[in-house]
């Protein structure tokens, strides 16, 4: 933001403008690095498209049954191509991420089987592994659930996976993201060395990696490193901010086939799936999807560096690697913690007027505070901010399509706490 301001800018202090041109300046060697992660990921997926010729009747989409629907399957092949899996299914009817992760998980176990979760799983997601009775859970089709916690670093406790794992292990589930929690988010080298220790103990165990917020943030994907099966959702990272909803099951063939046919029903399986009018959106998110995640990378770069010099700790800090989109900032107390949702909320394009309040919400064991003002709703690969309020105060800061929106965002929401005198600027 160096050279004349423009009318955006004038709103913020000059102070936290100098703070914010003094680290861009700090932070120059590693957004260039970004921008070389995007291009290496950005020709990865034009292969694919180039190797499945795409074409432009490919977009054409299907209605009712959807059968012999040539662009979804073009695209289960590009999707595949690009992360290095022997298949893959991308379809619309697939509503979120855990949805994604559900599908594969119930497509995958059978009852006395058993499911290993390396590390606690996000909040959404405990209602579907261990719910209650009569909630439709896996537990209620008398799958076990096991849980191997990790160690003061984050880290896999591997003795304590070891003595967990039994010929029963059916699937040892991975979270690639930091969820709600202070651990780091696992890189796709750590990933691999996971699913090379299960396997080593468990051979014919299922090693299935939620994926969300990761695509892209790293030059490969966990399905190259090892994982037998992954899932995520259209709406973050692959959508490339032009999906309007949608997830993916991507790994080996035969569990993403028995998926397939959880998602619809036994016998059928991938053959059917109505596109509707939606395959050049979702043609065309993929191939802008290493472009918009790298901007959400540099925009998490940024203010991780810019809360950094404000005193606010962070995780990561702006210079630690990084492999999912979110960006932790830990707040002072639960009203900044608010302040700070709804200074991003106030520079969203969408409902940019509202004023975000902490509300219960389904499937989270806390009262959760979320600006989103988002074209796609929930679409967490446009600028976005949420927290679950509980101590530590911690808010997930993460998205943006474009680096100047991410950088206006950090820079609204920190406005926002010093003008409420929750923060101060050092000179």
């Amino acid at each position: 933001m160096t050279g004349p301001r423009s009318d955006a800018t004038m709103r913020f202090s000059a102070k936290l403008l100098q703070a914010a041109d003094e680290v861009e300046r700090q932070i120059d060697g590693r957004l260039r690095e970004i921008d070389l992660l995007a291009e290496q990921n950005q020709w990865k997926v034009i292969e694919a498209f180039r190797r499945h010729r795409v074409s432009s009747f490919h977009f054409a989409g299907s209605t009712g049954y959807g059968y012999h629907d040539a662009g979804r399957e073009t695209l289960d092949r590009v999707f595949a191509d690009v992360v290095g899996a022997e298949a893959a299914i991308v379809r619309p009817q697939i509503v979120s991420g855990t949805h994604a992760i559900a599908v594969a998980l119930f497509g995958v176990l059978r009852p006395g089987d058993e499911l290993v979760s390396v590390g606690p799983p996000y909040d959404t997601l405990r209602t579907v592994l261990a719910g209650g009775p009569g909630t439709g859970s896996l537990a209620d089709w008398g799958i076990r659930y096991a849980e191997v916690p990790l160690d003061a670093a984050g880290r896999p406790d591997w003795a304590a996976l070891r003595r967990v794992l039994t010929p029963k292990t059916k699937v040892v589930a991975l979270q690639r993201s930091r969820g709600y929690g202070r651990r780091s988010p696992l890189s796709v080298r750590e990933l691999g060395e996971i699913a090379d220790f299960v396997h080593g103990v468990q051979r014919d165990a299922v090693v299935f990696v939620d994926n969300c917020y990761g695509e892209f943030t790293e030059p490969t994907e966990p399905t190259e490193a090892g994982a037998d099966l992954m899932a995520g959702s259209l709406i973050k990272n692959p959508g490339g901010g032009l999906a309007p909803t949608g997830g993916y099951i991507a790994g080996k063939a035969h569990w993403v086939r028995q998926a397939a046919e959880r998602l619809t029903v036994p016998g059928v399986g991938g053959e059917v799936g109505p596109t509707l009018d939606l395959m050049r959106s979702l043609f065309q998110g993929l191939y802008f999807a290493p472009h918009c995640v790298g901007q959400a990378l540099k925009g998490a770069v940024f203010a991780a560096a810019l809360c950094e010099r404000l005193g606010l700790e962070t995780s990561p800090r702006w210079d630690e690697p990084r492999t999912d989109l979110i960006q932790a900032i830990r707040l002072p107390d639960a009203e900044a913690l608010v302040a700070f949702v709804r200074g991003i909320q106030e520079a969203g394009a969408v409902d940019s007027h509202v004023a975000p309040e902490p509300e219960p919400m389904p499937g989270y064991r806390d009262a959760v505070v979320m600006a989103a003002g988002t074209f796609v709703q929930g679409a967490t690969l446009e600028l976005s901010a949420d927290a679950p309020l509980r101590e530590p105060y911690e808010v997930y800061f993460q998205g943006g399509l474009t680096y100047a929106h991410a950088k206006l965002g950090i820079l609204t929401a920190l406005q926002r706490l010093m003008d409420e005198g929750r923060i101060n600027v050092p000179l």
